[in-house]
């Protein structure tokens, strides 16, 4: 058994350390959202500040639907990730397997143009996006949000890398000459091929979704409309600001997504990997 160097044990002894700080920065503000959800606001803004969980939650929660629509917005987010997610994986998975299996005219033009719009930040669009929703009607509308965000450029890079990486094309050639129609070999063979790829590409797209705000707050125009986050920022007005109800708005909103990114991150950073080097 080789032996280690002084210097290697503090190497390794720091390396150690700097990775539990950094777990603890990163958990911090998570487990203190959550006991904050249970205490009042005066005693969140007490000195010292609560650092374990209190008897208030309940009383947060009930200022918290008596303000805002909770339930309501909170449907309006499921939906919104719901069918962001469905639709995005359907149109992702397509594009990408028409860019990785079939050549055609401009196929590498196009494909950077797709890549190109990455590089554009999101609020620059808004006010396009807002005038192009206005124009053919959709203000206040849910389909407003998701149906734009049905081909994403990161969605379809994905899916195109991955299928390159993990389907090939003799695979297709050999569906073909079975009789399959180019939809069937998508949908039959592609499709139960790509499942990892699809998984990570479902919670990217849904964590991202469920998140959404600036879209939101600009193109729904009611709270009934409106999803919970941007629900939750009305409750932060100029005085009387009730933060132990908007602390235990935020855990609730985000309780489902720690639970989904627990249960599945390990399948999200294979999924990320996956296609990163081709044997």
């Amino acid at each position: 058994m080789a032996r280690v160097s002084p210097g290697g044990w503090l190497l390794r002894l720091g390396g150690y350390a700097l990775l539990v700080l950094g777990g603890v920065l990163t958990i911090a503000p998570f487990y203190f959202m959550f006991v904050f959800a249970t205490h009042q606001r005066s005693e969140i803004f007490g000195f010292p500040p609560p650092i374990w969980f209190g008897e208030h939650f309940l009383t947060n929660y009930q200022i918290l639907i008596e303000k805002i629509p909770f339930w309501r917005a909170y449907w309006n987010n499921f939906y919104l990730a719901l069918m962001t997610t469905i639709t995005s994986l359907f149109f992702c998975s397509l594009a990408g397997f028409g860019f990785a299996m079939y050549q055609f005219r401009w196929r590498e033009q196009l494909f950077a143009v797709v890549m190109a719009t990455l590089l554009i930040p999101a609020i620059l669009n808004l006010i396009p996006f807002y005038l192009l929703i206005y124009q053919i009607g959709w203000i206040n509308t849910p389909k407003a949000l998701w149906v734009p965000a049905m081909a994403g450029a990161l969605g379809i890079f994905l899916m195109r890398q991955y299928i390159i990486s993990a389907i090939p094309k003799e695979l297709v050639d050999a569906a073909r000459i079975d009789g399959c129609s180019e939809f069937q070999i998508y949908w039959r063979i592609v499709l139960p091929l790509i499942r990892p790829a699809l998984g990570t590409l479902g919670l990217i797209t849904f964590i991202g979704s469920w998140n959404r705000f600036a879209d939101v707050n600009v193109i729904m125009r009611t709270q009934e409309t409106k999803t919970l986050p941007v629900v939750l920022r009305t409750l932060q007005g100029a005085t009387d600001v009730e933060w132990g109800a908007i602390m235990a708005g935020t855990a609730l909103l985000v309780a489902p997504l720690l639970l989904v990114f627990a249960l599945a991150a390990r399948q999200l950073m294979e999924g990320l990997t996956s296609g990163a080097v081709k044997s």
